[in-house]
């Protein structure tokens, strides 16, 4: 996809690895200035110094732990020291948490999922809510997941983990009829499970994206880049995608 992003300023959670890796990699290529966070400040400067190793000096590293409203709230201000406003917001980081039996889990370990990805979203949006509507093209991205769809067992996470999405949906739902007024857009991706494929490796130019195969993040990322390079009519409120169908059905 033939996007530039120059001027414009993204802000990246849970960028240390995975498909955060990838946004805020990708879209520093892309010529934004990119903000980005990991639980760990030395995981986030990781990400920052492969960014910078490709030749990108716009990009800075800082710790968030969305667990933790003090962290939050501390990242929102440091970013604040540094800009006057965020164009996008890309809700990427949770916790993951395996395991189809709740009772494997210890309390501890489902409080903490539940608040990644429910409640540190909606302090990520609260805090950052000035920034984004300092910009003229404001947009909040969230990586939601199938877990959200009701009625689908399509995501093989634990029970706190679909619980985790369910409120991370919810909210972008009403997030997203309350800000459209102002011109803020709210865009929610649904995936299920995919492969994240090394933006810097070699298989990123070559993985199989015919039908039939696994949902990649190039094609994630085509989805993200699409709906935030849209014109400002165009408000899309989510991508839902279909898990890949059994071929020996039918």
């Amino acid at each position: 996809m033939n996007t530039t992003l120059d001027n414009t300023r993204v802000v990246v959670t849970g960028a240390a690895r995975d498909f955060g890796r990838t946004l805020a990699i990708r879209f520093a290529q892309l010529g934004a200035e990119v903000y980005l966070s990991a639980r760990s400040l030395k995981a986030a400067q990781a990400t920052r110094d492969e960014i910078r190793a490709l030749g990108h000096d716009k990009v800075h590293a800082f710790s968030c732990d969305l667990t933790d409203p003090a962290s939050v709230r501390g990242f929102a201000e440091q970013v604040g020291a540094l800009t006057d406003r965020v164009d996008i917001l890309l809700n990427n980081g949770a916790m993951w948490l395996d395991g189809f039996d709740l009772g494997t889990a210890t309390d501890e370990q489902i409080l903490a999922t539940i608040t990644s990805g429910g409640a540190g979203t909606v302090l990520m949006v609260k805090h950052f809510l000035p920034l984004l509507r300092a910009s003229e093209r404001p947009d909040i991205v969230n990586m939601v997941s199938v877990a959200a769809s009701p009625r689908i067992d399509e995501c093989s996470g634990s029970p706190a983990f679909y619980a985790a999405k369910g409120a991370q949906a919810n909210f972008a739902e009403i997030l997203s009829r309350r800000l459209r007024p102002e011109g803020v857009r709210v865009i929610s991706l649904y995936p299920p499970d995919f492969d994240n494929v090394d933006p810097l490796g070699e298989d990123w130019e070559a993985t199989d994206r015919r039908a039939g195969s696994p949902l990649t993040s190039q094609s994630l990322l085509d989805c993200v880049l699409f709906a935030v390079s849209q014109p400002r009519d165009c408000f899309i409120r989510s991508f839902n995608f279909e898990p890949v169908a059994d071929v020996t059905k039918g």
